[in-house]
């Protein structure tokens, strides 16, 4: 684990976290297979199939289960890209949403596995802590309007008034 990572999250698959993995490997630079554990001789069903993949996106660590269909993602968790300019929320909204995945509101979606996603502009939370509540407020109520997000409208909201 790098070693400013405490904490890496887990996510559970129902037998396609290698499908998954190597989705997301492929929208995201810096991504790679850190390491996989396979089932052994406990469970001859799934013995030498995938169990734990240890993964690295954009530098993050993760963890992908495939721990069966007692559990699906839900939109209490999601996962925040961080985008420096349009052109990446497109790229990750496009890619994302690709071969099944769903748009949602406000930045939201989730992609062809179910796991939730917010594609985000990194200057969104600086307009929303603007102390000039009219400036946040005007940029919340464009926001909420919105299924991908666009800075330029955001960016109007904001300076309107």
């Amino acid at each position: 684990m790098p070693a400013n990572q405490k904490i890496t999250p887990c996510l559970w698959f129902d037998g396609n976290a290698e499908d998954a993995i190597e989705f997301y490997l492929s929208v995201f630079k810096d991504s790679k297979v850190l390491e996989i554990t396979h089932w052994g001789k406990s469970d001859p069903e799934k013995e030498g199939k995938v169990l734990i993949a240890k993964f690295q996106l954009a530098g993050e660590e993760y963890l992908a289960l495939n721990g069966g269909p007692q559990f699906r993602f839900t939109e209490a968790v999601s996962l925040t890209v961080d985008c420096a300019n349009q052109e990446e929320i497109d790229y990750y909204w496009e890619k994302l949403t690709a071969d099944g995945g769903e748009p949602g509101p406000c930045g939201w979606l989730k992609d062809k596995f179910g796991l939730s996603w917010q594609i985000v502009p990194s200057l969104i939370m600086e307009m929303l802590q603007d102390k000039d509540v009219d400036r946040s407020t005007r940029v919340m109520n464009a926001l909420m309007d919105m299924h991908k997000l666009e800075i330029a409208e955001l960016q109007r909201a904001y300076d309107a008034g």
